[in-house]
């Protein structure tokens, strides 16, 4: 059995859905039964499962997104039958896919496709539909995002709940930290602070209610803590970086912009919590992987992130910055509360693997095939 996976859509791999083809491609491993295979742009050749046994397989195209969608909706199929695949998998499914399927397959939605529409063109908006209608299964990453999906009227029986894992040679629990600033190159962060990592892509992910909730936490506590928002520019960056600049706690509010993500466990590890009042998050790794190093987590009761984080984490209504606030005193000033998140987190984030996700995916991929 070979298996093709598609790396086109996935910003080589710095996003989230990069991160998700990463992980996924060095958890799966070529046996004598199955052969994987990568495919995409050659730039990308060694972006993804450089730790595994995967081969690659370039596709030479322009560099630009309306080349690669002609791709996929009038050369893939072909591409896939000269490579001889029993079943692909895209797990960019919301970029590019073919609009008919003559090798089966399988989408990968990790975003809440709903709340993606909102800055697509009408014939997008159909394009995707139609294409999540006619492949043979989904793979959605939370109960969340098939609810999401029954939403746009695709069929739930061909939708299949695999959950995310996390690395945990790279997320575990450390001893604490007791230097004043976390080093981590190239950024040198005085501790305490507070952490949400995430892109600045929407006003969905609440930088602003954040930064106007740690406001409020620091005029009602006077404490030294500070505020570090990391993550890839977006189309949000200007207006949380204007937001951050004109607060009265300016100085304490450090933007990193795009984070390795080889780096975020220290950056998890020398912080006081994760904060991720985020309201589109289908997946919601970073709270886990936040566990898994063992900080406490404060987030967004809306989305994924309550199922993600199951009773583990403080939620509140990331619209209310009074709510905000009081999550984050809570983490900062009640250490009983905290040893309790600590130990219950990290416990939690042990049942969410990579090798568990890859050995379901497979799973999912073998039922297609007839």
């Amino acid at each position: 059995m070979k298996i093709g996976i598609d790396t086109f859509g996935c910003e080589h791999g710095r996003s989230g859905i990069g991160s998700y083809l990463t992980s996924i491609s060095q958890s799966f491993q070529n046996t004598d039964e199955v052969q994987f295979e990568l495919f995409g742009a050659e730039i990308d050749r060694y972006t993804y499962g450089r730790d595994s046994n995967i081969g690659y397989e370039s596709v030479i195209l322009p560099d630009d997104e309306r080349s690669e969608k002609l791709w996929h909706m009038f050369i893939s199929n072909a591409f896939a039958k000269k490579q001889k695949y029993d079943a692909m998998l895209f797990p960019a499914s919301s970029y590019a896919m073919p609009l008919f399927f003559t090798t089966p397959s399988v989408a990968v939605v990790n975003d809440i496709v709903s709340e993606s529409f909102a800055s697509k063109t009408f014939a997008e908006k159909m394009r995707i539909k139609f294409c999540l209608k006619h492949v043979n299964k989904i793979i959605a990453p939370s109960m969340y995002v098939k609810k999401d999906l029954r939403r746009l009227g695709i069929n739930q029986d061909k939708i299949i709940v695999v959950h995310n894992g996390i690395n945990h040679s790279l997320f575990y629990q450390r001893e604490i930290i007791t230097a004043e600033t976390e080093m981590i190159k190239p950024f040198a962060i005085r501790r305490p602070y507070f952490l949400y990592a995430s892109t600045l892509s929407s006003p969905l992910k609440r930088h602003i209610e954040l930064i106007k909730g740690f406001e409020i936490f620091k005029k009602k506590t006077n404490l030294p803590h500070r505020l570090v928002l990391s993550g890839a520019e977006g189309a949000c960056a200007e207006s949380v970086r204007k937001t951050a600049m004109i607060s009265p706690y300016a100085s304490d509010i450090f933007i990193t912009g795009y984070f390795p993500h080889e780096s975020f466990p220290a950056l998890y590890a020398g912080s006081e919590g994760c904060l991720f009042p985020s309201e589109i998050e289908g997946v919601g790794l970073p709270v886990l992987e936040a566990m898994a190093t063992g900080v406490p987590v404060a987030c967004s009761k809306t989305g994924a992130l309550q199922e993600i984080a199951g009773e583990k984490a403080i939620l509140f209504d990331s619209s209310n910055i009074e709510e905000i606030a009081a999550s984050i005193e809570k983490i900062a000033v009640d250490n009983k509360l905290r040893k309790k998140m600590i130990k219950e987190g990290v416990e939690w984030a042990k049942k969410f693997d990579w090798q568990q996700t890859a050995t379901e995916t497979l799973e999912v991929l073998k039922s297609v095939i007839k």
